[in-house]
């Protein structure tokens, strides 16, 4: 063996090459090892060979110096280079166990090389642990990655989705099929009028706008809209995309379309349940169907107008009268006719739905809608508004039909389909309990007033004077107030006005108002001697209390006695608003005459006063009640003044037109009010 201090000395047959000085490598960065003769014994090796390697020793062949390592390939490697002067090196990273624990993987090269040692080979090797390490995770990347699509390619064919992409450049590819199934037409590659024919004309502009929103905004895009199937009926679908960003810019849309049209009834359901809410809290029952015709439009109908039944329980096969209560429209279209509470004869077609008891439907070509079906006036309007289709359907509260509906399709809308009929029809009908409500509550309050005017009645003929009153109830659909006037004339020719109202809006107020108002008669009639009202009301009060007739109530009792000419008045008051007197000339005044009485049945055993007045020819003497001039949180001093004012107005009409201009300014209707006005005749003796 040779010494590894002595350089081999060779012949003449020497490598032509220059000796390599293995020494320049001792700092290098990569690892350099040096072997010398056929035996490859290891004769140099820098600080970075051994860092990861550890020291070996120099001096022995390199089967012993790394006999803890598999050394057949790369001894292999070292024997062709030695045997042919050609440098090789490793194709694939070789793997070993590095000084701090783990796996290292590195490449290496060997070339053939003379140096002091003789000849021999340089053995150089390149860490690759990090290169390798990197590879992996990306190839444990990319199979994670290739693992997810596969699965979300299964997951999508699994649901009832449309899955799309589209690109900057218009074009669009479906991913997932199902367009050429829904809609009968196969797919299209761009965005154009041809894929527009299946969406419903009133959803292609909004579609576009939202696209073109998302596209500006880079956002999500998201849109409802109705499609046409294959059976012809168009169904609400859903689309989403998001914008698929790639160094700053949108390279793609990725989105999904899926039916919605069972969501989208579902949810037109709940919301007519909640407006029932406001059907039923209503205080007119024509303020219900104007609700319940709202509902319709736009979603079922352009227009949708309804009419009440003048005589539900008719004999059927007769005539059928009935009133337009509610019409509602779509903007865009003509104004609808003005709600005039006419009575209309149907035709034959609106008696048929009526009598069948279910929807139909009628088409018909711009401006020509069938005669029979609607009023001559609706029918104008559905030609003006190019109305093409018409669906009747009868409206079933308690059994019976009580009023007819009819919805309109204007324009360029596509006619109903049978999906569309069936939930028109089932939408009416999911109103009944709401309007029942109504109509009930009408018709108790048509009772309440037709017993509340019963017991007022007309005002009498009064020689050398004008007399009118006037009554209007309150607007709330439930309530009947307890306002009440009376005028009688006594034995002796002179005149009792009365005005009052009791506590409550209820039939126990209407109950007690008739009661007070028939005992204040009998008392001042029995004792038309006494002209003290004072007197007449004080009795009034002890017989009130005494037979628990009302809570409270306010009242003015006036006695009128002709007087050269003119009528003295004499009055008394019992809590209530003070009357107006209307001079023929000059300012109004209130006849407060100091503080008013306490009304009655709070304290029979209070005294009471008569006040006194001279009403000249042409003066006009107003009560009124409180209705009249209250509004809730305003001093009622400004009611006075406006109640003032609008008589000053019309201090030239007749009373009985007074009347009704005052009643026309009244406040805001929550309340009943009545009126009576009393003018001796200028021309009277």
């Amino acid at each position: 063996m040779e010494s590894l201090g002595a350089p081999v000395e060779e012949g003449d047959g020497a490598h032509p090459n220059p000796e390599l000085t293995p020494e320049v490598f001792d700092q290098a960065v990569f690892m350099i090892a040096l072997t010398a003769g056929p035996e490859h014994r290891l004769v140099y090796s820098n600080e970075a060979f051994r860092g990861l390697f550890g020291d070996r020793p120099h001096g022995v062949p390199v089967r012993e110096a790394f006999g803890d390592e598999p050394a057949d390939p790369f001894l292999a490697l070292l024997d062709q280079v030695y045997a042919d002067t050609t440098a090789r090196r490793l194709a694939a990273p070789r793997v070993v166990a590095g000084p701090g624990g783990g796996e290292r993987h590195f490449i290496h090269s060997a070339s053939p090389v003379r140096s002091r040692y003789g000849r021999g080979v340089l053995v150089a090797l390149v860490d690759a642990t990090a290169e390798v390490s990197a590879t992996r995770r990306a190839e444990l990347l990319s199979d994670q990655r290739l693992e997810t699509l596969h699965r979300y390619e299964a997951l999508v064919s699994a649901v009832s989705q449309m899955v799309w992409v589209a690109r900057p450049d218009g074009s669009m590819t479906e991913l997932v099929e199902g367009w050429e199934s829904f809609t009968g037409q196969p797919w299209r590659s761009a965005m154009d009028a041809g894929w527009f024919e299946v969406i419903h004309p009133l959803d292609v502009d909004g579609l576009v706008e939202a696209w073109r929103r998302a596209a500006a905004d880079r956002g999500m895009f998201e849109a409802v809209f109705r499609v046409r199937s294959t059976d012809g009926d168009y169904r609400h679908v859903q689309s989403r995309a998001v914008p698929v960003v790639c160094e700053g810019e949108v390279v793609e849309w990725i989105g999904a379309t899926s039916d919605i049209e069972d969501q989208w009834r579902n949810r037109l359901r709940e919301e007519l349940m909640a407006r029932a809410v406001a059907v039923t809290d209503t205080p007119h029952m024509d303020d219900a169907f104007m609700a319940m015709a709202a509902v319709v439009v736009p979603d079922l109908a352009d227009a949708c107008a309804i009419f009440l039944l003048t005589d539900p329980d008719r004999a059927p096969g007769g005539s059928v009268s009935a009133t337009r209560v509610a019409s509602v429209a779509r903007p865009g279209l003509p104004p609808l006719p003005p709600m005039l509470r006419q009575e209309y004869l149907l035709g034959a077609r609106a008696r048929r739905v009526i009598a069948e008891r279910r929807p139909t439907l009628l088409t018909f070509e711009p401006h020509a809608p069938p005669q029979g079906a609607v009023p001559t006036v609706s029918a104008a309007w559905l030609s003006e508004a190019e109305a093409t289709a018409l669906t009747l359907v009868p409206v079933i509260i308690d059994g019976r039909v009580v009023a007819l509906a009819a919805a309109a399709v204007c324009g360029g809308r596509p006619r109903p389909d049978r999906a569309y009929i069936e939930l028109l029809h089932e939408v009416l009908q999911l109103a009944q309990v709401p309007l029942g409500q109504s109509l009930e509550l009408q018709r108790t309050r048509q009772v309440a007033l037709a017993l509340q005017r019963a017991l007022l009645t007309s005002t009498p003929p009064v020689p050398g004077a004008g007399l009118a009153a006037r009554y209007q109830p309150s607007s709330r659909t439930a309530e009947v107030g307890g306002d009440w006037f009376d005028a009688f004339l006594l034995p002796d020719g002179s005149l009792a006005l009365t005005i009052g109202d009791v506590a409550g809006h209820d039939l126990a107020a209407a109950t007690g108002m008739g009661q007070l108002r028939s005992m204040l008669r009998a008392i001042a009639y029995a004792h038309s001697d006494r002209h003290a009202p004072a007197e007449i009301l004080a009795e009034l009060d002890l017989a009130a209390t005494g037979l628990d007739v009302a809570a409270f109530a306010t009242v003015i009792h006036v006695h009128l006695v002709p007087s050269g000419g003119g009528w003295q008045a004499a009055w008394s008051n019992a809590g209530h608003p003070p009357p107006l007197l209307l001079p023929a000339s000059g300012a109004p005044c209130l006849l407060s005459g100091g503080e008013a009485d306490i009304p009655l049945c709070v304290d029979p055993a209070r005294p009471r006063t008569t006040h006194h007045r001279r009403i000249d020819p042409g003066d006009t003497l107003v009560l009124f009640t409180d209705g009249l001039v209250e509004i809730p949180g305003e001093h009622l001093a400004r009611g006075l003044d406006r109640l003032a004012a609008a008589a000053v107005a019309a201090r030239h009409l007749p009373v009985d037109e007074l009347c009704e201009r005052l009643l026309g300014q009244a406040p805001d209707g929550r309340d009943d009010v009545a009126v009576l006005a009393f003018r001796p005749d200028p021309a009277a003796p």
